[in-house]
């Protein structure tokens, strides 16, 4: 952590469309878009609940999409 007052985060989605660059998820049982081409950055104090934690094989989904969208690669 580095101690940032700001989070960059992507907004989830249940009913975007599929793109190789949204990954599907997991959240609160149900199947949920991550929007990678919708980062954005907000102070942490905005931040409210938990919304849950990706697995392993989601977190290198949701890694090789923002490779993608930032051209990364």
């Amino acid at each position: 952590m580095l101690g940032l007052s700001t989070a960059l985060v992507a907004p989830t989605s249940r009913s975007a469309l599929a793109a190789s660059f949204r990954p599907e998820v997991e959240l609160g049982g149900e199947p949920t878009r991550v929007m990678v081409e919708q980062l954005r950055a907000l102070d942490v104090r905005r931040l409210d609940d938990f919304a849950g934690r990706l697995s392993p094989e989601e977190m290198r989904e949701v890694d090789e999409a923002l490779s993608l969208v930032l051209a990364l690669g």
